[in-house]
């Protein structure tokens, strides 16, 4: 929920709200959504948008993410849901190539 930290291990520019109903845009504004519910350091929920192919426009998903405290850190869980069909082999590695490898390496610096 930081735009300069988003911004740092994606590089490209983010504009993220912190506040429940605030907009979000990743990617030049190729990802966009609202914040649908906040619950510090356990839960983020977002209704999400991606204009690729096979993304109808103004079809939203719902991303899921849920924080919990382990031993050594922190694990999250992530759940999207409503992802159309046509995106979703695209999605799945999108958040693979774009989100899961970087943030693993920014938080292993």
């Amino acid at each position: 929920m930081d735009s300069k930290k988003h911004s740092r291990f994606t590089g490209s520019s983010a504009r993220i709200s912190s506040k429940v109903g605030g907009r979000f845009s990743a990617y030049g504004g190729g990802i966009k959504g609202k914040n649908l519910q906040l619950v510090k350091d356990k839960k983020i929920v977002q209704e999400w948008y991606c204009e690729t192919d096979g993304w109808p426009e103004g079809h939203f998903s719902k991303a899921t993410f849920l924080l919990s405290k382990t031993k050594t850190g922190t694990k999250m869980t992530f759940i999207q849901t409503n992802v159309p069909d046509g995106a979703y082999k695209s999605i799945k590695q999108g958040w693979t190539d774009y989100y899961w490898k970087p943030m693993k390496e920014m938080l292993e610096k």
